[in-house]
């Protein structure tokens, strides 16, 4: 019975270590830093022109460090230079139509129509007197009808022209009509636009950088004829700089936005890169090829970004990488007689 008991004991305390070494073991492995794989993702712009024309200069070279502001590339701006000489004299001609629309006629002007309108009035009383003197001739039977008909026909014209001078007084004396002065004004204010637009296409014809960066690509020499858009320069931005890695859906609870991540290089095993996770993708998607762990090659994962805050040039496009994710913010499993505190961050 003795022995039964103590095989018994022997049983149980042997299933109890195996127990609490299992747990620990698990405690262990769950707090070990998550080790992914990914490869370093830096942006590029291609550089070009607003504008066409013939390329003059090119300043920088592949491989040429540039600066934001820095002048890379320079066409031949003489038909630019001419466009905004030609825009610049038609906003000086609109607004000098303009200024003449708001003032006005001149008081000689005036005094010229004043004269006609006098002229007028002379010719319309001449006309009509004539006309009464004939009307009395025909009364007599001295003339025949048609020099009735020429002398009322002739005081019908005087009296339009005198209407006419009156009128153009009028016009001349209150000036030109509100619609007059804003379509001069609407004039004025194309005449400036275009002059803007010609000013914005010279300094167009300098090609400046964005941001700093590498050259990449020197795609056009000097003397190429260019259209509008087309690429001279491909620019390698410096920063951001991102690591573009895959998580399985087992870790995708680790993935959390803004957790610290440790990044490596083989060929610089002893630097120690700095970054956090920017972006979880919401999607799964097949893994693909540049992922070469067996575990994944045939599964879902999702796609994450790690942004890098400590980059320097030796993070060179496409170059593989290896992650640690600390694992210290998950949950810890609950033990007999209590609870572990799941809420610590990684460090």
């Amino acid at each position: 019975m003795n022995k039964k008991i103590v095989a018994l004991s022997f049983i149980l305390v042997v299933l109890i270590a195996a127990a609490v070494f299992g747990l620990r073991y698990y405690q262990l492995r769950q707090n070990q830093p998550l080790t992914l794989y990914g490869n370093v993702d830096i942006r590029t712009v291609n550089l070009g022109f607003r504008v066409g024309g013939r390329l003059a200069h090119l300043a920088v070279d592949e491989g040429d460090r540039v600066h934001p502001g820095q002048m890379l590339a320079k066409l031949d701006d003489a038909p630019y230079r001419n466009a905004l000489q030609q825009a610049q004299a038609n906003v000086e001609s609109a607004q000098a139509k303009l200024d003449l629309a708001q003032s006005g006629y001149r008081s000689e002007e005036i005094a010229q129509v004043r004269s006609q309108l006098a002229q007028q009035q002379a010719a319309f009383t001449y006309a009509e007197s004539f006309y009464r003197r004939q009307q009395g001739a025909w009364a007599k039977r001295a003339i025949s009808p048609n020099q009735l008909e020429d002398a009322l026909a002739a005081s019908n014209q005087a009296r339009a022209n005198l209407q006419a001078a009156k009128e153009k007084l009028q016009q001349y004396q209150t000036g030109n009509r509100p619609q007059e002065i804003a379509a001069a004004q609407a004039a004025l204010s194309q005449a400036r636009a275009a002059m803007s637009q010609s000013a914005l296409d010279l300094a167009d014809t300098m090609l400046v950088t964005p941001s700093e960066g590498t050259i990449l690509t020197r795609a056009q020499e000097p003397g190429s004829m260019l259209s509008a858009g087309g690429s001279v320069f491909v620019l390698s931005l410096t920063r951001p700089v991102w690591i573009r890695a895959y998580i399985d859906e087992a870790n995708l609870s680790q993935a959390v936005p803004g957790t610290p991540v440790a990044i490596s290089v083989d060929g610089q095993p002893d630097k120690r890169y700095h970054g956090k996770i920017g972006f979880v993708s919401p999607t799964a998607e097949f893994t693909p090829k540049s992922v070469e762990t067996p575990q994944l090659r045939t599964d879902l994962v999702y796609r994450l970004r790690i942004i890098v805050d400590d980059a320097d040039d030796r993070l060179r496009q496409g170059m593989p990488v290896t992650l640690s994710l600390a694992a210290a913010h998950l949950p810890l499993p609950i033990l007999a007689g209590g609870a572990a505190d799941g809420t610590k961050n990684a460090q």
